[in-house]
């Protein structure tokens, strides 16, 4: 079953770089239908036998063996409210990959790949109760589709600290950027504050939108403004909803006012489709989250200096 969910992934790379996305549905226990990138999914298996960790978050049911490599399992139900199936001898592992991290999740009831055009992706009202830790609904033949925000389920998982360096503080504050403004578009809540506090450390503003059409627009506002007033760099997610980052990409180099404009792709899809999307759709740049001073570099690296601008 989990050979035949996955094996036509290569055909559904085409669908990228279009604002189509390919996900993978499954529920939780619960009548709920959930959903996640098809790309980030490595792997669905049956539960193999957990050991307990000692001293592990809540969330962690456990650790298993996964092709020779001891990986964190995590209760996803769990993360999302809902009662646990550690205990559930019908629940699957699924294996992800995060930002070049493995670990892997219990779900239930997997069902199929599906398809939708990135312009139904919606951010979830409030009223519908999920909190967080799902980033965009969508209508798929009648039924109602809760896209995982799976950054912020791990990121409460695990609270290190993400700051520069040292090194990388003195490099920034040496380069002198101008202007010392960016784009940040990002529909996670806990990435937009992430990056929000990276560029804080290099003494740089954000302009922040919530997903790839919001960032469209407020490109084309900073546009008509003073030189001093705009942006040269935008860091764009990939994955989100309305526009995803390689439209958004597409569109700023299809428009006369934005082309020059530079463009960093921060996402935690990994590998090298990701990087041939981002020759395709001519980025600049693809920096996996979340690494902040690979991300700085690129960022010292792209903006111009004083003598530049």
């Amino acid at each position: 079953m989990a050979g035949a969910l996955l094996e036509n992934v290569e055909r559904q790379t085409r669908l990228a770089g279009h604002n189509r996305v390919a996900m993978l549905l499954f529920r939780l226990g619960e009548p709920q239908l959930f959903a996640i990138n098809v790309f980030k999914v490595r792997e669905v298996l049956r539960r193999p036998p957990l050991e307990r960790m000692p001293g592990a978050h809540a969330l962690i049911a456990g650790s298993c063996d996964y092709r020779g490599q001891t990986i964190p399992v995590i209760d996803l139900a769990a993360a999302l409210g809902y009662p646990a199936l550690l205990d559930q001898p019908s629940a699957h592992l699924m294996v992800t990959e995060f930002s070049r991290s493995v670990q892997g999740f219990l779900v239930s009831d997997l069902q199929h790949m599906v398809h939708c055009e990135g312009e139904s992706l919606m951010a979830p009202s409030a009223a519908l109760g999920f909190g967080s830790r799902v980033n965009a609904v969508t209508r798929i033949n009648g039924a109602l589709i809760a896209v995982v925000d799976v950054e912020q389920v791990l990121a409460s998982i695990d609270a290190s600290p993400h700051e520069l360096s040292a090194q990388m503080l003195r490099a920034a504050g040496a380069h002198p950027l101008r202007p010392r403004r960016v784009l940040v578009a990002d529909d996670s809540l806990i990435a937009r504050r992430r990056l929000v506090s990276l560029f804080k450390q290099m003494n740089i503003e954000c302009v922040v939108a919530q997903d790839g059409r919001e960032a469209l627009e407020r490109l084309h506002e900073l546009a008509a403004l003073p030189p001093e007033e705009s942006v040269n760099l935008v860091v764009s997610d990939i994955e989100m909803p309305q526009l995803d980052g390689y439209a958004l990409t597409r569109a700023i180099r299809q428009t006369p006012a934005l082309r020059r404009l530079k463009v960093v792709l921060h996402s935690s899809l990994s590998g090298l489709f990701n990087e041939a999307m981002v020759r395709e759709v001519n980025a600049d740049r693809f920096v996996a989250k979340f690494q902040p001073d690979l991300l700085a570099q690129a960022v010292i690296e792209l903006l111009p200096d004083d003598e530049a601008a």
